[in-house]
């Protein structure tokens, strides 16, 4: 990778992706791509229990994938109709034609597959850079989003967390590159192990299952030829977020958001403060908040019995009929 600013060439853009092995589907699941006009999104569902279900619709984090969701998703049949999102240059999901990695051209993708989809509204999940993704769609698209559930969201703070630097410093021009050098020797397996740290309240909670997934999961990416522009180019979009002010500002769009929403927020995370949570839960209008003193970044992943039994509570208060979960 270059060590300059990344083009954009549309020759680039439109060069067939490789297939470097396949990605990982939990039993129940199925994986298929979509291809709107300009892009291509994998997508992650579970086939309801029975007809009828709301749909619900979940969005991962910078470096994730729609895998993200898998524990929390088979933990809510019965109650939803789960669909998860790669975001374009994440998970299966090839890179955007326009190379826009930028939160309004995430949560644009997200709008153009809910309304080519006509699933909308959805009850809406975001995780990270996904709950800010999420948090932009709920505040100018309200019809899509019948409520809004966001862990640890990638919101503005003035005191970054210390954890979060790294990420701040691959949307500087050329970090990325040296990063990539310089990690060049460092196995899929160290770097599992470095992520799961930097993410997890108690990384000793990943089964050696789990883990050996994950480990497959990173060979997979840094074979993907696009894996660090992806990073470097969404990294830059929430940099560049942060710093806008007025209506397109994301504290600002939060106040706008109308849909029920549940934030949860980690005792231990390293990457978004949990002091945060006060202030989102004074700007988010009708919000409930659910915080874990052990969990990290991920506590869909840490704790899913715990955010599924809180979102359960959500749809009850809010749609009692949607609510009934099958035994």
């Amino acid at each position: 990778m270059s060590s300059t600013e990344l083009p954009h060439t549309d020759a680039a853009a439109a060069a067939p992706m490789p297939r470097v092995s396949t990605v990982k589907v939990a039993e129940g699941e199925e994986l298929r791509p979509v291809t709107l006009p300009g892009l291509t999104l994998s997508v992650r569902s579970r086939p309801p229990s029975r007809s009828g279900l709301p749909p619900a619709l979940y969005v991962h984090g910078l470096g994730g994938s729609s895998q993200n969701w898998s524990a929390l998703m088979s933990l809510l049949d019965g109650a939803v109709e789960s669909e998860a999102l790669d975001l374009p240059g994440f998970g299966d999901s090839p890179p955007p034609e326009d190379g826009n990695y930028s939160i309004t051209g995430h949560a644009r993708a997200v709008i153009r597959y809910l309304d080519a989809s006509g699933r909308g509204p959805v009850h809406l999940f975001g995780n990270s850079l996904g709950g800010a993704v999420s948090t932009r769609v709920a505040a100018v698209r309200p019809d899509l989003v019948r409520t809004l559930t966001l862990v640890s969201p990638a919101l503005p703070e003035i005191r970054v967390q210390r954890g979060a630097v790294p990420t701040a410093l691959l949307a500087v021009p050329g970090v990325a590159g040296l990063f990539a050098k310089l990690s060049r020797d460092w196995t899929a397996e160290m770097r599992t192990r470095g992520v799961t740290g930097l993410c997890y309240g108690d990384p000793s909670r990943v089964t050696p299952e789990g883990f050996r997934a994950a480990v497959d999961e990173m060979e997979r990416r840094l074979q993907l030829p696009y894996f660090w522009e992806a990073m470097t180019r969404s990294s830059r979009g929430i940099v560049n977020a942060y710093t806008l002010g007025g209506q397109q500002g994301l504290w600002r769009q939060a106040e706008r958001v109308l849909a029920p929403t549940l934030l949860v927020y980690g005792g231990r995370d390293r990457l978004v403060g949990f002091r945060m949570a006060r202030r989102a839960s004074a700007a988010f209008r009708d919000s409930r908040l659910l915080t874990l003193p052990d969990a990290g970044h991920v506590a869909m992943m840490e704790y899913p019995e715990t955010v599924a039994e809180a979102f359960l509570g959500l749809m009850r208060t809010t749609a009692p009929a949607a609510a009934d979960v099958e035994d």
